[in-house]
């Protein structure tokens, strides 16, 4: 062995963002002239040096090394005992090179922000505000919160009253502004506050020095729980009422009481007789009443010969296009022939009859990364035509990336997963999907969401609801 090298077991103790030097002794043990290179192992490599980057001794001599420490200021060091290693490689003999170790100490420091969002609160009732604070340091720290100068008229609770935060993190904390009074009308009341962050001590290595109290201002507007322009909306309707009643006693009753008078004329009343007794023709035998309904369809020749007295034409017309509908009728039985032939008699999403809702559902999980999962939603059958009027999408996890709705004529909606929860489409103008296309949903997950108070999934998962109506296409011949 060619070398031999050994670290000062001094105490070694550096404080991040400063400076602290860690001498090595080397020793030639070799029979030739001999240059070492040194190189840092460990945790601490990114952050110290070596002077000088190589020592060249001749046998038998010893020389020393200085390694510099330099930690940065960052939350990312953690405080306490930290192991450092010095390799010593001999040039002519890299195999022989040595290792020395020993540990060093990193010193825990404090620093502590906080914002208050929003500064400002208004409301009838109460303020809302959501204190953030930041752990800087390289230690845990507990902070209390509480009010320093307020307001007897307002009272501001906290939730939580006191904040843990790992080096390096931020905690958040729920600020309700409460008034003790109500103010149902008048000018707004401005409530200021201050929010003090103080630290209580640390955890795990020695604890830092106190670190300041952080405060931050706010202030919360009490405004009135009666509108300013209440009293002057009410002035107002009592007098629209009084003019509107004015205007019907003295103008508009006496007008509508005149005309019922002058519309009850001996005319009016045999015409109300002669419509009673038209009425009552309706149940008489056959071959009598036929008359009344002969332009009710519209049918051409519908009350052709041999139909009865009268009764052909009641029945031809009254299907909407059966052509000598009461033919042979006889009277009454022109109506049975008649009603038969008519258009619009087909059952719901069938040819001649009316539209058949129509919804679908359909659930899509996909992992993050890699390409995107697609499902189809529903398949218009063959013969039908789809009339899509609803779409409702839902991110019930939080879930990030993308999710798009499509059909085989193209995209119908695209949509980032972040910018919703439960979202809802409805559209005037249905989307109209042919016969025989799918409407499908494709997701690209970039990052699972978290639901509160629940272990965070493995996939991300997203919902597709789907609304409309069925229609019969019409047949080739028509």
């Amino acid at each position: 062995m060619s070398v031999s090298a050994s670290l000062d077991d001094s105490p070694v103790s550096v404080q991040p963002g400063g400076e602290a030097d860690l001498p090595v002794q080397v020793l030639n043990s070799g029979t030739t002239v001999e240059e070492f290179r040194f190189e840092v192992v460990g945790p601490c490599a990114a952050w110290v040096t070596v002077e000088p980057a190589a020592l060249s001794l001749y046998p038998g001599a010893s020389g020393t090394a200085t390694l510099l420490l330099r930690p940065p200021r960052s939350s990312r060091i953690s405080a306490g005992p930290m192991p450092l290693g010095l390799r010593v490689i001999p040039t002519n003999d890299t195999a022989h090179a040595q290792v020395p170790e020993r540990t060093i100490t990193i010193l825990p420091f404090a620093d502590v922000t906080a914002e208050l969002v929003p500064r400002s609160s208004h409301s009838p009732w109460r303020g809302r505000h959501k204190l953030a604070v930041d752990n800087l340091g390289n230690t845990p720290l507990t902070l209390g919160l509480a009010i320093q100068e307020g307001t007897e008229r307002a009272k501001v609770t906290f939730e939580p009253a006191e904040l843990t935060i790992p080096p390096g993190q931020a905690k958040f904390a729920q600020i309700a502004v409460r008034p003790t009074n109500r103010l149902w009308r008048g000018a707004p009341v401005t409530h200021p506050f201050q929010v003090v962050a103080a630290a209580r001590g640390a955890e795990g290595v020695d604890a830092p020095a106190p670190h300041a109290p952080v405060v931050v201002d706010g202030s919360y507007e009490q405004q009135a729980i009666l509108p300013h322009w209440l009293p002057r909306a009410l002035i107002v309707a009592v007098l629209l009422v009084g003019v509107l009643a004015g205007l019907w006693y003295s103008l508009l009753r006496p007008t509508v009481r005149s005309a019922a008078r002058e519309a009850i004329t001996p005319e009016a009343i045999e015409s109300a007789i002669d419509e009673d007794k038209n009425g009552e023709q309706g149940d008489r035998p056959p071959g009598q009443g036929g008359d009344t309904a002969g332009a009710t369809g519209g049918g051409a020749n519908g009350g052709e010969a041999n139909g009865g007295v009268n009764g052909g034409n009641t029945a031809g017309n009254t299907g909407g296009g059966g052509q000598n509908g009461g033919r042979n009728g006889g009277g009454g039985q022109g109506d049975t022939a008649g009603n038969g032939s008519g258009n619009g008699s087909g059952k719901p999403g069938e040819p001649g009859g009316p539209a058949a809702p129509k919804s679908a559902r359909v659930q899509v999980r996909d992992a993050v990364g890699g390409s995107s999962t697609t499902r189809d939603a529903y398949t218009v059958p063959e013969g039908k035509t789809f009339a899509l009027t609803d779409i409702v999408v839902q991110n019930p996890q939080g879930d990030a990336g993308t999710l798009t709705v499509s059909s085989q004529d193209g995209q119908i909606l695209n949509l980032a997963l972040e910018n919703f929860r439960d979202s809802d489409y409805h559209f005037v103008t249905p989307i109209q999907v042919p016969a025989k296309s799918r409407i499908s949903i494709s997701v690209s997950c970039r990052e699972v969401g978290k639901p509160v108070k629940a272990p965070r999934p493995t996939q991300c998962s997203e919902s597709l609801f789907l609304g409309g109506s069925l229609i019969a296409d019409a047949p080739a011949g028509d």
